[in-house]
């Protein structure tokens, strides 16, 4: 193995530790929504029975718990198909915005989440 063999290896080496050190901020931050500790104020769609609304929920939520009851149906059932519609439809009704998560964690159990309106304040 010559010289210029040995110093290709280890110039690549070296640029690939380089751009994953440039990489670790970029993925250790999270952007939106679906971030630790909740960043939205999100409810789950449709609410279920086996999970407690949140302490300090925004009124949205409320308005959503009040107009579709809770199911306890597992999502691609019968049940739960008309109660995620008619959850979503409020959502959508009160102002806020349904976002679908695609990658589940304990956090963030359900497959849909409707995000409460910002309420600016006025100056």
């Amino acid at each position: 193995m010559s010289i210029q063999s040995v110093l290709k290896v280890i110039s690549i080496l070296i640029c690939s530790l380089w751009l994953v050190v440039l990489a670790l901020p970029v993925h250790a931050s999270c952007k939106g929504c679906l971030c630790p500790g909740d960043p939205c104020n999100l409810c789950p769609l449709p609410a279920m029975q086996d999970v407690p609304p949140k302490p300090n929920e925004p009124e949205l939520c409320v308005k959503i718990r009040e107009k579709v009851p809770s199911i306890s149906a597992q999502p691609g059932s019968n049940e739960y198909f008309p109660s995620l519609d008619k959850s979503t439809m409020v959502c959508v009704r009160e102002g806020g915005d349904v976002i679908k998560n695609k990658q589940r964690n304990a956090e963030f159990p359900s497959r849909f989440y409707c995000k409460p309106p910002n309420i600016m304040k006025k100056n």
